[in-house]
């Protein structure tokens, strides 16, 4: 709330200089109560009240208060009220979250049945459930501090990794945080929006207590730990970490409806700190009490014919809305029903609504239109729709013209950091692909060579040439299948991968 009101501002101010003619206008038309002073000239008191209709200080409210109140809450919504940013459409409107979960004897004991690591699985994985659609990384540590999984929306993906850790496949005995959150600093420098990070452990040693306190050269990000105790204990010395939320464990959901609080007010502060972000427009829902407000001016004694005039002048700032369906083209913009539409995430129904080809393009990338999405970015000429263009390229497997959409951005805004790193990902990619092509490929006759619906051989590297692959109950695998079908043990491969991290790191 206090970030809120520090971020309130007028996108618009001038509008707000008709605020005192408005007044002026009001004072100078609203009706002054007129008493006659019957008494005084001579009247007798008997016939005086007869003479006198009605109670004089019986109304209150005249027609121009309602007019002036509809006018000033329409000038308030043309000075554009404005306290949040507009999300990237291009990234998760949710914040990306690094999970570090402590892998050690001690959360294997028992009193959280069956133990205290096998409901920290559960309770991740019922956090990843719940932020559906945002990007979710997870480390765990001990002695030392390991990547197991990076970035990515899927649970599945995580389900058999999170069941392959135990202490067995750490290779360092110990307890050691600083590092596990040194390296979920580092990954989550590399995501488009600040994330957060959620430490999962039983206990925290006070030595390590100095590593999570911010300091103004390094400041770290959002930190959540939940703590793994029954009976929603909390050991004493996290109650020294003050920039740090802690949340006690609970049998029900409340541990993660507090956990999916605390992310979203840090991901909704660092938007208003993100100086890339429009600020959103709010004036819109102050359009509605002014309506309720001329509805009464269809009440007897109520009508004021010039207002209607200066609605006119009001009106005429007020952008027309388009052929849309049925009452909402009554009271919403194109844009304001495709924003809607995007919100709830109906992606394709949002493509269709959406006038402004910008948002048009972001709701066809939502929606899997990739061909679609790069064709509406290519017809404008900004550096941001050339960077969506290459990004609709690359998502459509088309990498040389996603790599030249990169170059195009980069043209139009040199300084363009993420331009310029998706242009040498994407070049990098098309260089791996024709390699591929060209030592892979051995020609017709021998039926082998590579798929030439999925890679492009504009530059003549290898011969195309065409498989025939079986489409009788032919289905692709999920991440499941996938994962289920390698025929190693989960924990052999976490132990064997990061005892060779801890070599190299070693050397």
């Amino acid at each position: 709330m206090i970030e809120t009101l520090e971020a309130f501002h007028f996108l618009r101010p001038l509008w707000l200089l008709s605020l005192p003619a408005i007044a002026a206008l009001w004072y100078l038309a609203r009706p002054r109560r007129v008493t006659r002073d019957f008494e005084a000239a001579e009247i007798a008191p008997h016939l005086a009240d007869a003479l006198k209709v009605g109670d004089a200080g019986s109304r209150r409210v005249y027609p121009i208060d309602g007019v002036a109140t509809g006018l000033a809450l329409l000038a308030l919504a043309a000075a554009g009220p404005s306290w949040s940013r507009i999300p990237n459409p291009l990234v998760s409107e949710t914040a990306p979250l690094v999970v570090a979960l402590k892998v050690t004897e001690s959360m294997e004991t028992a009193d959280l049945a069956p133990s205290r690591l096998e409901r920290a699985r559960f309770k991740i994985l019922d956090l990843i459930n719940e932020r559906a659609g945002a990007r979710t990384a997870l480390i765990a540590y001990a002695g030392s501090a390991h990547r197991v999984s990076p970035p990515t929306e899927d649970p599945n993906i995580l389900r058999p990794l999170l069941q392959g850790l135990n202490p067995a496949v750490m290779p360092v005995a110990g307890d050691d945080p600083a590092a596990a959150l040194a390296l979920a600093v580092e990954m989550n420098e590399t995501t488009e929006t600040p994330g957060a990070i959620l430490f999962v452990l039983d206990d925290l040693n006070p030595a390590d207590i100095a590593a999570f306190e911010a300091s103004g050269d390094a400041p770290l990000p959002p930190i959540v730990m939940l703590v793994t105790l029954p009976d929603g204990q909390i050991p004493s010395q996290l109650d020294r970490l003050s920039d740090v939320t802690v949340v006690p464990f609970s049998a029900d959901d409340s541990d993660i409806a507090l956990i999916e609080r605390s992310l979203r007010s840090a991901h909704k502060a660092a938007l208003l700190a993100d100086d890339r972000l429009k600020w959103e427009d709010r004036g819109a829902w102050l359009l509605w009490p002014a309506a309720l407000l001329a509805l009464l001016w269809f009440r007897r004694g109520w009508t004021m014919r010039w207002s209607a005039v200066i609605l006119l002048v009001f009106g005429l700032h007020v952008p027309t809305a388009g052929q849309a369906e049925g009452w909402k083209d009554w009271f919403l913009t194109p844009d304001q029903q495709g924003r809607l539409a995007y919100e709830n995430k109906d992606y394709a129904r949002a493509a269709d609504l959406f006038a402004d080809p910008m948002w048009r393009g972001y709701a066809q990338m939502r929606a899997g239109q990739y061909a679609d999405a790069a064709e509406t970015f290519a017809g404008i000429s900004t550096a941001d729709a050339a960077f969506a263009e290459g990004l609709s390229r690359i998502r459509n497997r088309q990498y040389r013209p996603g790599a030249r959409a990169f170059e195009t951005a980069l043209e139009r805004q040199p300084d363009f950091p993420a331009a310029e790193n998706n242009r040498d990902i994407a070049w990098a990619i098309v260089e791996y692909v024709e390699t591929a092509q060209e030592q892979s490929d051995t020609g017709e006759e021998s039926g082998i060579g590579a798929d030439e619906v999925v890679f492009d051989n504009e530059s003549q590297r290898g011969a195309d040439t065409q498989i025939e692959a079986p489409t009788e109950d032919a289905a692709p695998q999920t991440a499941q299948q996938w994962i289920d079908s390698i025929d190693t043990d989960m924990g052999d491969f976490l132990r064997s991968r990061f005892i060779l991290e801890n070599s190299e790191a070693a050397l």
